[in-house]
């Protein structure tokens, strides 16, 4: 798993060696989400959408989803310890805390 993380978090870098840039792999994401949605693939893709949960709600995260022609169609419940639980409901207690701040100015 900590390969997995340390991969996805250092793969612009990789990006940036080979490429002088990262458009190209966004530009790729991009590409990928709009072929599930203009096939209704129904796809499971990690894509940022608002979510509606119990314990994190109303802030938009990259978790798997899966995609169809009406965007993301449903959430992909994933299994997580509790230690991993902790940690991502701080991200979305953050990213909410930074909206606030951003949203006061």
């Amino acid at each position: 798993m900590r390969e997995i993380a340390d991969g996805v978090k250092n793969s612009a870098y990789e990006i940036i060696e080979k490429k002088k840039a990262t458009y190209y792999g966004i530009a790729m994401s991009v590409k990928r989400i709009c072929e599930a949605i203009v096939r209704d693939e129904k796809s499971v893709l990690p894509v940022s959408s608002i979510q509606t949960g119990e314990e994190i709600n109303g802030v938009a995260l990259s978790m798997p989803a899966i995609v169809g022609k009406h965007g993301v169609e449903g959430q992909v419940p994933i299994e997580l310890n509790d230690k991993e639980k902790a940690a991502l409901k701080q991200s979305a207690d953050t990213l909410k805390s930074v909206i606030g701040d951003v949203l006061k100015e």
